[in-house]
């Protein structure tokens, strides 16, 4: 025990000066003692003799302890994600980080295989890798398999297991927001990853769905695609140019309109996926997955029709939520992870403003 306790002084003694010290002379006085060590790098309540952990781990310290989680995908600087997983780690207490990590698309299987190696719990996947994972899980959950597409990954004794969160995480938005799409009408801007993800959540929760994409066929892919699984659902295909016409039949008025694509998003900012000129029903509930800007084109076009609007930073938290709960088995404070997403993103967006940076929005 003593030797344990000499090891520590020795190992927690500030670094010595990397310049060498100047040679004694014979005789000459002993140099004053190495100072006391530094405070323990654990939390309150923990000696070195691994007394219980009562208490929480200091913020944001990393030890022998820490859980690793984080996202892979290319590029990854800029994602959200990080901000606030850390955010809710702390606020749960629990001794866990969260990295962003870019992979190259011709790497992704190594990367795999070495976050699993390293003890990885898990870890968030977005663009391009979404689909690029599936032949390296050990296994895929029903609702990824059927969006084709996995974002969140969990350790298992077998290898890495996949799941989407994102329609989760869209609909539970929907709800925190006092929106029910039963019965009403739902249009769908974009015919993309976003929207299969968007399209499958309406659907199921019982909304009558319309998609619209500049490529009718890719629309049409989707509604085929989907159609199968709601035998008594509501879901149709439309070219973009249709959607003026359709907006304007007092029969299929809207009561929500989603933007699934990156159109709007920054350096982009001043452009929109809505026609001017094309009014939007005051009664409208306007959604875009787009949170960079927070503020998009398309939210002012809808704001100044009288309708009420929402932005992506919702859906970007209430996905994260879901993989934090798979990963740790507890509940996301998704108050506290709103908040730090907010401020991120925000503050980012400015940075970008003034460095004039052209980036993608990544979960």
């Amino acid at each position: 025990m003593a030797q344990n306790k000499r090891l520590f002084a020795w190992f927690a003694a500030p670094p010595l000066p990397l310049t060498p010290s100047p040679t004694r002379d014979e005789g000459e006085s002993e140099p004053p003692a190495i100072p006391a060590p530094f405070p323990p790098l654990w939390g309150k309540g923990l000696g070195i003799e691994g007394q219980k952990q009562k208490d929480r781990q200091p913020l944001g310290r990393i030890d022998g302890a820490t859980k690793l989680v984080g996202v892979i995908g290319w590029p990854v600087a800029h994602s959200l994600s990080p901000v606030m997983h850390n955010a809710a780690f702390d606020a749960l207490g629990l001794n866990w980080r969260y990295v962003a990590m870019p992979v190259r698309t011709e790497d992704v299987g190594a990367a795999l295989r070495g976050l699993r190696a390293l003890g990885f719990q898990g870890v968030n996947v977005t663009v391009p890798h979404k689909q690029r994972v599936v032949p390296h899980l050990a296994g895929i959950s029903p609702e990824a398999r059927t969006l084709g597409a996995v974002n969140t990954l969990s350790a298992g004794p077998d290898g890495w297991h996949g799941d989407n969160t994102d329609a989760r995480g869209f609909i539970r938005d929907l709800i925190a927001h006092g929106v029910d799409v039963k019965g009403k009408m739902c249009l769908v801007l974009g015919a993309g990853g976003a929207a299969r993800a968007v399209v499958y959540a309406l659907t199921a929760a019982g909304g009558r769905v319309a998609v619209f994409n500049r490529t009718h066929t890719r629309a049409l892919d989707l509604v085929s695609d989907l159609t199968g699984l709601f035998p008594g659902g509501v879901l149709t295909a439309h070219a973009m140019a249709q959607l003026g016409d359709f907006v304007r039949d007092g029969e299929r008025a809207p009561g929500l309109i989603v933007n699934t694509t990156s159109v709007g998003m920054w350096p982009d900012a001043g452009t929109s996926p809505w026609p001017d000129g094309l009014k939007i029903p005051p009664e409208t509930v306007v959604y875009d997955l787009v949170y960079k800007p927070l503020r998009t084109r398309f939210l002012e076009q809808a704001e100044s029709c009288g309708a009420r609007t929402i932005d992506g930073i919702g859906m970007l938290v209430h996905q994260g939520a879901e993989a934090l709960q798979l990963w740790t088995g507890q509940e996301a404070p998704i108050d506290v992870m709103t908040g730090a997403a907010r401020e991120a993103a925000a503050s980012m967006t400015e940075s970008e403003a003034a460095n004039g940076e052209k980036e993608h929005q990544h979960l």
